[in-house]
C-alpha cells in the first residue's frame, strides 16, 4: 500500500507524479516518447473488437433494464471504463471497486475527507498493479512500458501514468458519450442527417467535440516573458487560463457561424484535446470510442428520446473540472 497522504498538498503531489500534463520538456518529452507508440491508430486498432463488444454489452444491459433508463449509468460511464482497463491491463474482477473509488472522487456531495480517502485508495490500486507488472509484465500498456523502458521510468511515474490516463480517459469520454446524444436530440435535423448519411459520423464526432467542450478550461500556463496578445500584454510571470468554450466558438475567417451546430461543415479547428506538446495523447482512442458508440446507439435505438423535459436534466456543478450531465433519462 502507499504511505498515507495526510494533507491535500501531499495528495496533489502524488496526483501530479507521472501525469504528463504536469510535466514540461525535457521530462515531458521523455514520457511522451515512451507512450506515443502505443497510441498510434495502428496499435489502437487491436482494441476495436473489444470496444465493439463492450458497446453491445452496454446496449444489451440498457435494453434489458427497460425504459426509462439512465444513458450515463448504462452506457456513457461503462464504455470508457472498460476500454481504459483493457488498455492498462486492469483485471475485470477489479473494475467495479476501482470505479467506485473514482465515482467518489468526482462527487463533491460525498465530502472532502471521503473524496481524499477514495483518491488514496484509487492511487493505491495502481501502486499494487504496477508492482504486479514489474514482476510479470503483460501484453498491455503497462507491461510494454516495463519491458521496453523499465530502467527509464520509476514506479511512481508508472503508477501515476496509469492513474491519470484511466481517470481522464473515463471521465472525459463518458461526458462526451452523454452530451453527444443530448445535443443530437436537441437538433433533430442534424440527427436525421446523420441517420440518413452514416458516412458523416467522423464530422459529427469532431463537431460535437468542438460544440460542447467537456473541458471548460485548459491547464494554467505561466508566461516566461512578456507576450503581446490581442492588443494587450501578458506580463512575464503572469498565469494564464484559456477558456476552451470560448476558443471553440470564436468565428474564424470563412466561418461566421461557428457558434452554431452543423455536422455537415468542414471540421473546424477546436481545442477539445488541447494544443501543442500537451495535445491529448489519447485523442485517437477517444475518437474511436465515440464513433463506435454513437453509431451503435442510434442503430439499436432509432427512436431514442429524452424521458424528461430538458429543464429537468441535471448538469454537473459549475465548479466541476469536466462539463457533463449527472444523469440522462432516455426512452425508446
Amino acid at each position: 500500500m502507499l504511505p498515507p497522504a495526510d494533507t491535500e498538498a501531499q495528495s496533489r503531489r502524488l496526483q501530479n507524479i507521472g501525469n504528463p500534463l504536469h510535466y514540461d520538456p525535457p521530462e515531458h518529452t521523455r514520457l511522451r516518447r515512451m507512450l506515443n507508440p502505443e497510441f498510434t491508430m495502428r496499435r489502437l486498432r487491436r482494441l476495436q473488437p473489444r470496444i465493439d463488444a463492450v458497446v453491445e454489452e452496454c446496449l444489451d444491459a440498457m435494453e434489458q433494464a427497460g425504459a426509462p433508463a439512465d444513458l450515463m449509468q448504462h452506457f456513457a460511464w461503462q464504455i470508457p471504463g472498460h476500454t481504459a482497463c483493457e488498455l492498462l491491463g486492469v483485471p475485470r474482477d477489479d473494475r467495479a471497486e476501482l470505479s467506485r473509488h473514482l465515482d467518489i472522487t468526482r462527487d463533491d456531495g460525498r465530502g472532502r475527507a471521503r473524496q481524499m480517502a477514495a483518491g488514496r485508495a484509487y492511487r493505491a490500486y495502481f501502486h499494487q498493479l504496477t508492482a504486479r507488472q514489474r514482476r510479470d509484465p503483460g501484453d498491455d500498456l503497462l507491461g510494454m512500458l516495463v519491458r521496453e523502458y523499465g530502467d527509464e521510468i520509476t514506479d511512481e511515474e508508472l503508477e501515476g501514468l496509469a492513474a491519470s490516463l484511466t481517470s481522464a480517459g473515463i471521465e472525459n469520454v463518458a461526458s462526451m458519450l452523454g452530451l453527444g446524444p443530448l445535443v443530437l436530440l436537441e437538433h433533430p435535423d442534424q440527427l436525421a442527417e446523420l441517420r440518413k448519411k452514416p458516412e458523416l459520423i467522423d464530422r459529427a464526432v469532431e463537431e460535437l467535440l468542438r460544440h460542447v467542450s467537456v473541458i471548460p478550461t485548459l491547464s494554467p500556463r505561466t508566461a516566461l516573458e512578456d507576450v503581446p496578445l490581442g492588443g494587450h500584454v501578458v506580463p512575464k510571470g503572469e498565469r494564464v487560463i484559456c477558456s476552451a468554450f470560448a476558443a471553440n466558438r470564436i468565428a474564424t475567417p470563412g466561418d461566421d457561424h461557428k457558434d452554431g451546430f452543423d455536422i455537415t461543415r468542414e471540421p473546424a479547428p477546436h481545442m477539445a484535446f488541447g494544443h501543442g506538446v500537451h495535445h491529448c495523447l489519447g485523442a485517437p482512442l477517444a475518437r474511436m470510442q465515440l464513433r463506435t458508440a454513437y453509431q451503435a446507439l442510434w442503430r439499436r435505438f432509432p427512436d431514442l428520446r429524452l424521458a424528461v423535459p430538458h429543464e429537468e436534466i441535471r448538469f454537473r456543478m459549475p465548479s466541476s473540472r469536466v462539463y457533463s450531465v449527472d444523469a440522462l433519462p432516455v426512452a425508446w
